[in-house]
């Protein structure tokens, strides 16, 4: 059995209780991997150009406020 078989099969297993811990806990392991992609992402300027972008469409009136 592979390991996320393994792991389905045990959170089948949990109580209400202990798969919204499960959830809660998840929700806050998988923003921090996806800030840790983000910061490198930006230190690595791959969303200068997109910013450059926005800034440019919004000096030239191409934007409308939410």
């Amino acid at each position: 059995m592979s390991t996320i078989h393994a792991i389905e099969n045990a959170i089948r297993r949990l109580s209400a209780e202990e798969l919204a811990t499960l959830r809660s806990w998840f929700a806050a392991f998988d923003a921090e991997i996806w800030d840790q992609k983000f910061e490198k992402d930006v230190a690595a300027g791959r969303p200068d150009s997109l910013a450059e972008e926005a800034l440019r469409d919004l000096h030239e009136g191409r934007c409308t406020e939410l």
